[in-house]
């Protein structure tokens, strides 16, 4: 009997082995994550900053800030950046401010990224395409509401406006970035290998290191929702739904204080992708722990904004904020309208497996692209 029961339940010694294998897949995803970003920075950082000189219009500005985080992987680069072009006086406020917007937009990328690697198992890619498009869906319909009523009435730069006054004086504020520290390292260990001991050039490096975080990427995913289905699904479910993602607002709570303290939604969002790929977790747990993590990815550009002492560069910063409240209080009423778009997404995703593919290339890139020449020739 004995025998029988060591092969129907694992024993201890496996369950905390199978614990730290998770521990170790977690550690190599946020590497990966981290690695993906410095390697895009090292591709396209210069070619983003250029984008966001050249904007002319608000509208010419929505649609760079999309192509610009969708080529950096990181909303907090592309609005740091645009702070500190505003601080500069590259920038206007009312140029900058639809930057921002578009950046809300591609910073979601990296999640549909992340969920292509449930593509061969057709449930797990429908729930984990829906989990990870509705981050996207939401900002889209944020923008879509408020950007032409920014256009009407500036009522985001007013608001913002008047933050920026109250906090113009507060001066510069550091923060620890815990992930930074566990994995900078070997991302600077990678950098080395790649200018120094391979002597590439730093676009072939950069090029080198995308192709290392992908692999990584996609392999650390798989591997982690095999580990979590041999952990008994219905034991982290219920861990899940009963603590973390109990409620509405503390999962909105975990996701704004995660990303607060991560400095980047496309971590934290991209974290709770797998889980609901592998069912842990509905696309509505996770709804507003992605809002949340909306909110708390505005802290990076606040914080830049506050070491540059520019008030309008403050005022970006808090318009960042305040955009993210405004969607909340405009859409959360209404999030069945997301996740239904969010779902169908999925059902087509399941059906046609190149759909993905065409969405991130023709949604992220060849729109802005297309709308950018045209404004421009216009």
């Amino acid at each position: 009997m004995e025998v029988k029961k060591s092969h129907l339940a694992p024993t201890r010694a496996q369950t905390i082995a199978k614990i730290a294998l998770v521990i170790l897949i977690i550690y190599v995803f946020l590497f990966s994550i981290s690695l993906m970003g410095k390697s895009f920075k090292m591709l396209g950082k210069d070619f983003a900053e250029g984008l966001l000189n050249t904007t002319s219009n608000e509208f010419v500005g929505l649609f760079i800030g999309i192509l610009a985080t969708s080529i950096v992987q990181s909303s907090s680069t592309v609005t740091s950046i645009t702070v500190g072009l505003v601080a500069g006086g590259g920038l206007t406020i009312p140029s900058a401010i639809p930057i921002v917007m578009g950046a809300n937009i591609g910073t979601s990328v990296t999640n549909i990224l992340v969920s292509l690697s449930h593509v061969t198992r057709r449930d797990e890619f429908r729930r984990a395409f829906s989990g990870a498009v509705v981050h996207d869906i939401f900002n889209l319909l944020a923008v879509l509401v408020l950007f032409p009523l920014e256009l009407a009435t500036h009522v985001l730069a007013r608001a913002a406006t008047f933050l920026g006054q109250l906090f113009e004086n507060a001066g510069g504020l550091k923060t620890v970035k815990p992930i930074g520290a566990i994995t900078e390292p070997l991302i600077d260990a990678c950098k080395w290998v790649a200018s120094v001991f391979l002597s590439l050039p730093e676009f072939a490096g950069g090029v080198v290191l995308v192709v290392l975080a992908l692999v990584l990427l996609f392999g650390s995913l798989t591997l982690l929702v095999k580990v979590l289905h041999s952990l008994m699904l219905s034991s982290l479910e219920a861990f899940f739904s009963k603590y973390l993602f109990r409620n509405p607002p503390i999962a909105f709570c975990l996701g704004m204080m995660a990303t607060a303290l991560v400095q980047s939604s496309s971590v934290t969002t991209s974290l709770v992708v797998p889980l609901v790929g592998a069912g842990v977790l509905s696309v509505e747990q996770i709804f507003p722990y992605t809002l949340g993590a909306n909110v708390g990815t505005t802290v990076t550009a606040i914080l830049a904004s506050l070491a540059t002492g520019n008030v309008m560069a403050v005022t970006v910063a808090f318009s960042h904020l305040l955009f993210n409240i405004f969607g909340i209080a405009l859409w959360y009423p209404f999030r069945i309208v997301p996740i239904s778009i969010a779902k169908g997404l999925g059902e087509r995703s399941a059906e046609s497996r190149w759909f993905p593919f065409l969405y991130i290339g023709v949604a992220f890139f060849l729109i802005p692209i297309l709308l950018i020449v045209i404004s421009k020739t216009l």
